[in-house]
This record gives C-alpha cells, sequence and structure tokens, in this order.
C-alpha cells in the first residue's frame, strides 16, 4: 500500500520521541531530519520535504509544545496539521456548473489509467444521482473508443463518440446532446502521449478554448514518483488544470507524488484510484490522509465505506433473526459477500487505528473467504439453513463438492456454532445492560 514505508519511518521517529519525557531543541531537530530523510524515501520532492519539515520545527520548538506535559504528542499533532496542509487542508469536490451540463476534461499521459478513470468518476457521479456522459476524443490510440465504451457499458453510462473525427469538434457535438437530453456531467476522454509533446498541448489547448470546460482533471499515475510533480507542472503551466486524479495508490508506490503535487502545482487532489475495479475510486481528503500515514487509521472512511456497502434492510432483516438467536450459513455466506464489497481485510484493517502500520506483519489469507463461500455453495439449500441436519456423509460430499476435506467443513461448522453462542450471550439480559451502556451492542436488544 502507498506510505506503507514512509508510516513506518515516521513512527520510529516519535517512538524515540516518545521515549523522553521532555524534548530538547535538539531532539526535535533530530526527529524532523528523520522525517526529512522519510520523506525523500518516499519520493517527495526535495523542496517540498526541506520546506515541511522547517515548518513543523519553528512551531516545535515553542515554549507551548517544549513546557507542555506531553511534548511528543504535541509534536505529532503539529506533523499531523502540517501533512493536512501540505496535501490541500481540506476534501475539493468537482464542480457544479449553474446552467448543466457541467464539462470535465480529462487529461494525462498514456498509461496513467485516464480512460478507466473516466469510467470511475462516471460510476461514482451515477451514484450520487447524476446523469453522466462519457465522450470518446482519444482518436489516435488503437482501441481507445472501444476500451470506453467496454468501461461504459461496465457502468452503465453512455458513451457518445463520432469515431476518428476531430476532437474538438466530437467535444462540441457531445455537450451539445448532453443539453438536449438532460445529462449534467460531460466526461471528455482526450488524447494522451508518451510524453509531454507540443501536438498534444496544442490539441487539448484547442479544446479548452472551444468548449470552456468547468474543470480539467489530470490524471496522474502515483507509480511515476517524481515523475509525476514535472507531469501535473507542465499540464498546469499549459491548461491551468484544476484538480489531479491520482491512479495506482494501492500499489507498491512510495506516495511522494501524492505529498508533492498538491505542493508544487497548488492545485488540489481531488480524487484518488484505490485499485482496478471500477468501483475502487475515493474522493481525497487531506486530514484522513494524513491520519492514516501517521498510522492513527481513518475510520470515517471506513463508516462510508461500511454505508455504501452494506444492504440496510438485509441488515435489519438479520437483527431480527439475532434476536430469535436465528443465524444460518445463508445468512453468514451473505455477510461475507457484504463485507468483500468494502475491499481487502488488509484495507478495510488498515483504516483502524493503532493497527496500520502494524498491517504487513499480519499474514491474512485473503482466499479464506473464497473457500468459505466455496463449502456453502456445495451444500443444499435445506443444508445451509439447518446446518444441524450436516451429518458424516454429507460432510464428505460437500467437501468434495468443493476440492477441500472433510476437516475443512468441520471447522466452519464449529465457527458457526462459536457465533451462535456469541449471539446468544449478546441477547441474554445481562449482556444486553452491559453492551447497551456502551452503545454498541444496544441492537441486539429488546
Amino acid at each position: 500500500m502507498a506510505f506503507e514505508g514512509l508510516s513506518d519511518r515516521l513512527e520510529a521517529a516519535f517512538k524515540r520521541l516518545r521515549s523522553k519525557g521532555s524534548l530538547t531543541e535538539t531532539d526535535v531537530k533530530e526527529a524532523m531530519r528523520e522525517v526529512r530523510l522519510a520523506l525523500l524515501e518516499a519520493d517527495v520532492n526535495y523542496k517540498v520535504a526541506k520546506d515541511f519539515t522547517n515548518k513543523v520545527t519553528e512551531r516545535a520548538i515553542g515554549a507551548q509544545v517544549m513546557e507542555s506535559l506531553t511534548p511528543a504528542q504535541m509534536v505529532i499533532k503539529i506533523v499531523n496539521e502540517e501533512l493536512t496542509e501540505l496535501m490541500g487542508g481540506t476534501g475539493s469536490r468537482l464542480a457544479y456548473a449553474s446552467h448543466p451540463p457541467t464539462v470535465v476534461m480529462m487529461c494525462g499521459l498514456q498509461g496513467s489509467g485516464k480512460t478507466t478513470h473516466c469510467a470511475k468518476i462516471a460510476r461514482k457521479l451515477k451514484s450520487e444521482g447524476h446523469r453522466p456522459l462519457l465522450v470518446a476524443c482519444d482518436v489516435y490510440r488503437p482501441a481507445a473508443i472501444k476500451q470506453l465504451q467496454v468501461v461504459g457499458e461496465q457502468v452503465d453510462v453512455p458513451v457518445f463518440e463520432m469515431g476518428q473525427g476531430n476532437p474538438v469538434e466530437i467535444a462540441e457535438n457531445a455537450v451539445k446532446l448532453a443539453k438536449d437530453h438532460g445529462y449534467d456531467y460531460v466526461l471528455l476522454d482526450t488524447a494522451g502521449r508518451l510524453h509531454i509533446d507540443e501536438t498534444l498541448m496544442q490539441e487539448l489547448k484547442d479544446i479548452k478554448a472551444k468548449i470552456h470546460p468547468h474543470e480539467i482533471l489530470l490524471v496522474v499515475d502515483a507509480m511515476t514518483g517524481q515523475d509525476a510533480v514535472t507531469v501535473a507542472s507542465s499540464f498546469d503551466e499549459a491548461l491551468g488544470i484544476d484538480g489531479i486524479v491520482l491512479t495506482k495508490m494501492d500499489g507498491d508506490t512510495r506516495g511522494g507524488a501524492a505529498l508533492s503535487a498538491r505542493a508544487v502545482t497548488g492545485k488540489p487532489i481531488k480524487f484518488v484510484g484505490t485499485g482496478e475495479k471500477l468501483d475502487e475510486l475515493d474522493y481525497f481528503y487531506p486530514d484522513r490522509m494524513a491520519s492514516r500515514i501517521l498510522g492513527m487509521g481513518d475510520v470515517l472512511s471506513l463508516i462510508e465505506k461500511a454505508e455504501t456497502a452494506l444492504d440496510e434492510k438485509k441488515a435489519q432483516e438479520l437483527e431480527k433473526k439475532l434476536r430469535k438467536n436465528k443465524f444460518d450459513l445463508n445468512d453468514l455466506l451473505d455477510q461475507l459477500q457484504q463485507v468483500r464489497k468494502m475491499g481487502s481485510m488488509k484495507d478495510i484493517l488498515s483504516m483502524l487505528p493503532g493497527v496500520g502500520g502494524k498491517i504487513k506483519d499480519l499474514d491474512i489469507d485473503e482466499h479464506q473467504f473464497d473457500r468459505v463461500q466455496a463449502i456453502i455453495y456445495s451444500m443444499t439449500p435445506e443444508e445451509r439453513s439447518k446446518p444441524e441436519l450436516i451429518n458424516p456423509s454429507r460432510k464428505r460430499r460437500i467437501a468434495a463438492g468443493c476440492g477441500m476435506k472433510v476437516e475443512d467443513v468441520n471447522k466452519l461448522l464449529n465457527q458457526h456454532k462459536q457465533m451462535l453462542k456469541m449471539f446468544k450471550q449478546f441477547n441474554s439480559k445481562g449482556a444486553r445492560r452491559r453492551f447497551g451502556r456502551m452503545g454498541g451492542f444496544g441492537q441486539f436488544g429488546g
């Protein structure tokens, strides 16, 4: 995951600070030297890293911090605040035109994920109640139009195309069609190049001059490190971009692009791609990202993921069943499928406070979910609803049906029994009183 190395280095630096009862100016400067090295190793621009640590040092050696009862915590608080500020301070959303459609021009180099992220943004906008239209303005790259049509179909968003025509005319006609048919967002998938060149920039300038887009978003591959800053600066100078979309933030990237691009261009990061799937796109929140980098978790994003992935109606039905001490294997399968919609277990756990930095040491077998599903799918509907019917011969049949061992079937059935026992305890009057006061498991009470 992005920032993993940076998080580890910062945690080590802060651990040394916490071990000291009081701090001297030398202690702070030594810690900031380590922070600067950590930022540079994470591929953060040198000037950005230097300015950042200078700001933190200036604030941290003030009397209010040095004389504090918890000076190390105060320094960490300052680092958190400055990191948040470095990445933009507050989250930035897409503009919305007072007279729709809102035209968003997507630009970037080839291979940055521009076409895919056009579809990702369209999907997110549609989920928020908008009517987006995708427009194929990349008439040069082989199969670019077809690729946009394929991802457009996957997210159920229409694609406007005119074949290998003039990109400026295509964009102009698409905006006219959007006005006539009530589309409130138009996403222009423009052509990219393998490198920045005058021909690419001139075409984008021509589209901008004719269409007057409300937003120009630059799609940047976070894996390119320092080059991402160079690309962002060049596009901003030529076009005047309004925001950045960072892709591949889930990969083995050091994350410096996220910290540098905003500082160098002054333009906000609006979206981050967190995976290859079309639903793996998040709004960028500087404060939440800073918390994750410092190992403080990101509970708000976790809650939002849960709200998006979990079915409220199914949750209410499950609550009723739990009150009656009923929870069969159909319910277990349903819960597993809903949790998987939230992403990988590592991603979910990384959002919990105090867990983020320890994730890489955890041996999480993501395929365990697949094995559990396979076992349940190998059962008959009656066996799923009444697990007590599963005798030794049925276990052998179920194991053979999913290509696993009888021991695996036994393990799942035992885990299900343990869950039933736990739910029964929650439903007891004593547990209702204890957990009810905590506000945690009161939903299981009557």
